[in-house]
């Protein structure tokens, strides 16, 4: 379970979204098929994946040649990742910068972005950074960003000094102290609690998901992420 470090707030369990199952995340299965959100909310998830929302609005498409790439990308360390049927549009899912500046996913237009969603709280979040970090620092070019954004409730101060304590040095910060993209993303169908990591092509359109953590260093994520590109 993840930890409590905030009294006021209620994690969501970590949970996994697909049948394929990494074995870092089988033991999450029964609160995947249950769909814990946060609060304790549920949020039920059709074994087909047809609680996605079909938010396309014409932006996005995707052939099924692309769409089997993808998936069958997912394998190994990222077997849980799910390609969409109908890739959503994520390009007004907000946040912020380290120095408090509103950010949405529109001002990556032109870079593929692995997006992953944590908080400090969260004890599976915490154990993926160091890799995801890796990610960045191995793959991140013009082309390409791990955009990590914590969803801690309130200020930074806590996910940035979590940043500081274990070394964080190639990802950039970013924050929603209102837990609007987990939200925004829960109510597309796309994230039911943390981590909760999606691949975004450089026009915003969310290709696939993966709910639960993963080793994002590993060749299968790597190969995952060019993928999407």
């Amino acid at each position: 379970m993840p930890e409590q470090n905030q009294p006021e707030q209620t994690p969501p369990e970590e949970t996994t979204t697909t049948a394929k199952k990494s074995p870092l995340i089988i033991g999450a299965l029964l609160a995947g098929v249950l769909g814990l959100g946060v609060g304790g909310g549920l949020v039920w998830m059709g074994s087909g994946g047809e609680t996605v929302a079909d938010a396309t609005n014409g932006q996005c498409v995707l052939s099924e040649a692309e769409r089997a790439r993808i998936d069958a990308a997912g394998q190994g360390e990222v077997a849980a990742f799910k390609a969409l049927d109908r890739p959503y549009s994520a390009q007004e899912v907000s946040f912020k910068d380290k120095d408090g500046n509103p950010k949405t996913l529109a001002d990556w237009q032109g870079r593929t972005v692995l997006m992953n969603l944590w908080a400090t709280w969260c004890a599976p979040c915490r154990a993926e950074m160091p890799a995801l970090d890796e990610l960045q620092a191995e793959m991140g070019a013009e082309n390409f960003e791990v955009v990590a954004v914590s969803v801690d409730l309130g200020e930074a101060d806590k996910p940035k000094k979590f940043y500081n304590d274990i070394g964080i040095q190639h990802m950039a910060f970013y924050h929603d102290g209102d837990m609007a993209p987990l939200n925004t993303l829960k109510k597309a169908g796309l994230a039911y609690g943390l981590p909760a990591t999606l691949l975004i092509d450089g026009n915003g359109c969310v290709l696939g998901a993966l709910n639960g953590p993963a080793e994002w260093a590993s060749d299968d994520a790597k190969a995952l992420v060019r993928a999407g590109m």
